[in-house]
């Protein structure tokens, strides 16, 4: 009867510290697509060229395939243990001229992302200011 109550509770305590743990697995958060964003949408005016847009918003995450004078710029984020936020910014060009902006989401608000510095491991004993360009 002990060795019964030695390999059940064992096992419990493997079961519990394993892969199908109790505790959850890591999450983080997950974003896709332009960062889009008030500040930026702003400065699209009507009349602008092609060329300019892309120097004020970058280069679009979608062009429509059957249609060459839409341009949409998508940003998704999806967070670890929370919300889902979408925002989208539909262009449209006659010709080389931008003619319309259609806004989706709330693009007021501030997103908070994780900088390229927080992933991956430290190297120990390596200085990050290091990494920087010295003037």
């Amino acid at each position: 009867m002990q060795k019964l109550t030695r390999i059940i509770t064992l096992s419990a305590a493997l079961l519990m510290v394993s892969g199908c743990s109790y505790f959850g697995v890591y999450k983080r958060d997950l974003p896709q697509g332009n960062l889009v964003n008030a500040d930026t949408v702003n400065q699209l005016q009507p009349g602008m060229s092609r060329a300019q847009v892309v120097d004020v918003m970058g280069s679009p995450l979608l062009e429509a395939p059957f249609d060459a004078n839409q341009w949409d710029y998508v940003f998704r984020l999806e967070e670890a243990y929370g919300d889902v936020q979408t925002r989208r910014v539909t262009l449209t060009f006659s010709g080389d001229q931008l003619v319309d902006v259609r806004r989706e989401g709330e693009l007021d608000r501030d997103i908070e992302l994780e900088g390229v510095d927080d992933a991956g491991p430290q190297v120990e004993g390596a200085d990050p200011m290091d990494a920087l360009p010295r003037e």
